[in-house]
This record gives structure tokens, sequence and C-alpha cells, in this order.
């Protein structure tokens, strides 16, 4: 998931900061390891590296604040840093007695800050980069092709600080497997509980914007409620004294059975904003499709067809009549999509299992082949009130109630759509497994 710009911004300006506390931080390590145990007898090029670093972070620091930022060149500008930082510290290493220098594992750092910063293939070519640099370094010490740099060990102490030539090959090439295995294995858990907890912070964040939400739509559900009946009174006294005017009776019928939808409406939102009778039990997802599709009628004069795909699937943790009518919606939502006819897919199947999820999950997919969605509208579908339907009385409440309730049972809901070709809703629910005790609530 990508970080938005202002938070990768603000983390772009930590990086500049934090390498200025990594070049003080070189310049003593390097003034000790000489001047006081004199472990480096040739301290000059450690000391240019140092001023190289001073040098470039002085450069980003100024093109920070000179620079409009945006998606590409923010990536761009983190890889250029976490590049030349890497140059930087293998540089270092070489000059001060690679593999015996402790300090070879601050590659680790690189590659938790890579995996904060970067998404997608972008911290694995960090760790490729670094086993590369590292494994190029010992390979061409060993084979004589370039300079050995050593530190000024104690006498008797061959086996470390002898030069690296001597070494055994096993000792060597155990050595690099262990550190290249060591960074990508760091760079993908980090990777992966960083994912994990931002896609946790967002369904937070989501469920106290729903739960504010809900508390306003179950009073604007009540406030409505309440003159409907007094206008549905007045109605009827009004019924009984134009019961012999034929085309008046007619209008105070067609009046009340849409007072009678809009009450209908209210106490269905209020039971949605307010779900407390949601009884959470076993739910063969497979029936819920099939119930779902039967309701549906006969689409075929549409132009629209109906592709049913049901897997092995194990039984969800789920209301059933609820699940029903989500599915339900999302259904009516993807006809609608299709005015010209098309095809609208329902299956259900296994997803790929989680990381960090104590359940198995269970999805039940429902695709079409409309308009699709903007991608400007795509992050705003589920907010309250916001429809692109409201010319044919949309009221955006739909997805923003059917994602309350599938997260009031456990589970959530995931979108992917392409302008012009079709909309794909996912509907991701636990799957009770044979130990799991079943939670009713009422």
């Amino acid at each position: 998931m990508k970080l938005p710009i202002p938070i990768l911004y603000n983390r772009v300006r930590w990086l500049v900061n934090l390498r200025w506390i990594a070049c003080l931080g070189v310049v003593i390590v390097v003034w000790l390891a000489s001047a006081v145990l004199r472990v480096v007898p040739d301290p000059a090029p450690l000391y240019i590296i140092a001023g190289a670093m001073v040098a470039y972070n002085s450069a980003f620091a100024i093109l920070e604040r000179l620079r409009d930022w945006n998606d590409t060149n923010l990536d761009r500008n983190i890889c250029i840093q976490m590049t030349l930082d890497q140059i930087a510290l293998i540089l270092l290493l070489y000059f001060s007695g690679v593999p015996y220098n402790p300090f070879i594992f601050y590659f680790v750092f690189h590659m938790t800050i890579a995996a904060l910063l970067l998404r997608g293939w972008a911290p694995y070519f960090f760790a490729g980069l670094a086993s590369l640099l590292v494994g190029l370094v010992l390979l061409l010490e060993y084979l004589g092709w370039i300079p050995i740099w050593r530190l000024e060990l104690e006498q008797g102490s061959h086996a470390l600080g002898g030069p690296i030539n001597e070494l055994d090959e096993a000792y060597l090439v155990g050595f690099f497997v262990a550190f290249s295995t060591m960074l990508w294995i760091t760079v993908y858990f980090t990777s992966s509980v960083h994912n994990y907890l931002h896609k946790a912070q967002a369904v937070i964040r989501q469920q106290e914007k729903m739960l504010g939400i809900s508390q306003l739509v179950a009073g604007i559900a009540h406030q409505i409620s309440n003159p409907l009946d007094g206008i549905q009174n007045c109605l009827k006294t009004i019924g009984r004294s134009v019961k012999d005017d034929q085309r008046l009776s007619k209008y105070v019928e067609l009046m009340t059975e849409a007072l009678e939808r809009i009450e209908r409406t209210a106490q269905r939102v209020q039971t949605f904003a307010r779900p407390h009778g949601l009884k959470l039990e076993a739910t063969d997802g497979n029936k819920a499709v099939e119930a779902v599709v039967a309701l549906l009628g006969n689409t075929q004069a549409q132009g629209v067809e109906i592709v049913v795909g049901s897997s092995h699937i194990p039984p969800v943790l789920s209301d059933q009549y609820t699940l029903q009518e989500v599915i339900f919606n999302l259904c009516t939502n993807a006809l609608a999509a299709m005015p010209n006819g098309g095809t609208l897919s329902v299956r259900t199947f296994l997803p790929e299992v989680e990381e960090f999820s104590q359940f198995r999950k269970v999805a039940i997919e429902v695709a079409d082949t409309g308009c699709g969605i903007d991608s400007d509208n795509i992050d705003r579908i589920f907010e309250p009130f916001f429809t692109t339907k409201s010319h044919s009385g949309g009221t955006g409440l739909g997805l923003t109630l059917c994602r309350m309730l599938i997260s009031e049972m456990g589970g959530r809901m995931e979108v992917d759509s392409v302008p012009g070709r079709g909309t794909t809703f996912r509907v991701i629910l636990n799957a009770i497994e044979h130990n799991l005790e079943i939670q009713k609530e009422s």
C-alpha cells in the first residue's frame, strides 16, 4: 500500500536528518579506531568517504527544500539516497577490514529503512544490491585483484585479522550466504509487518468513521420517522373524506404507498446503523449466492448473462440473511452498471493465506463488465452519502452500509475497477474451522 505523499515527504526529511547523525558517527568511530585503538593504520580513505557523505547529504537537504514533490520523484529520491548510502558503507567496510569489521551488520538498518519507505520490489532490490557489493568485495580480495585493507589486531589472532585470501573458502561462502539471507529475511519480515500494521490502522480509522456516521444516520432516520407517522395519520383522514372522489382517492393511495416506502427505508437505515440483530453462525457461502441469484429474476431480457462459480469452501461466520442482502446489493449495483448488457459473475473461492491472520478466509466475488469506476472515485465509494447516481435517486448509503455490516461480521470488503472494463467487489469473511467455537450475538 502506497504511503501518502505528505507522510513520505516527512520520512524523506527524516532520512536526511538521520544521515547527519550517521556522518558524525562515522567521523567519531574512525577517530577512535585510528587514534585511540590504533586498529586502522590509514584512516585517510575513511575520512574522505565521510566527507563525501556530508557533501551528498547537503545536496539532498537543499534539494528537499527547493523541489515540488510527487509520487515519482519522491521514490526516485529515496532510491538514490539508499544507493549512495550502500556504496558509502561498503567502501567504509572495504577500507577497514571486511569481513572482520562488525559494522558490516549495519546493512540491516538499510534494509529496514528501505522496507519502511519503499514498496513492491524496491526493498528486495536493495537487499540484492547489498549482497552483490559485499560478495564482490570478498571475491576480489580473495582473488587478489584489489588491495587488502586489514585491521591491525593483536598478535596471535591471525584467524581473525589475517588477509582474507588466507581464509578457508567454506568460511567465506558460509559468511556470504548467512549475511545475504539475513538481509533478505529482514526485508521480508519488515515489509510484512509494516504492511499489516498499515492495513490495521486503515481498518481502525474506517471503523471509527463508521461509528460516528452510524450514530448520525440513526439520528436522521429517527427524526424522519416521527413526522412520517403524523403525515400518514393525516392522509388517512383525508382519504376518508375524499373516498367518493376516485381521482383524489388514487392520489391519496399513491402518497400513502410512497410514505410507507420512506418509512421502511428509514427503519432499514436505523437497523443498519445500529446492527444489534446480527446472529453470527455457520453460513454456507455457496447457498447464499444461489439464493441471491434466484432473487435477481430474469435478467436475460436486459442482455445480462449471469455466471455463477461455486468452489468447495468451508462455512463462514456471518448472519445468513444479512450476507444475502449484501450480495444482492452488490449484484444490483453491477446490473445498474451494465445498461447495455454484459456479464455478471458471482463466485466463491479460497483466497491466499494471509500473514498474521489466525483464521482462514473465504471470498465471495461479484464482478461485472460494466462502465467501471473512475480512479478519482474509487477511494470514495464507501464514504457515506457519496454517489455517482444522484440523478437516478442514489443516496450513497448502499455500499457504506454493506461495508459496515461485513465489518460487524468480522470481515472486510475490497474493490478493483478498470474504467470501461468493469468492477469487482470481494467480500472476505472468516471461515469456520472444526475447532472454532461459533459465536452468537443477539
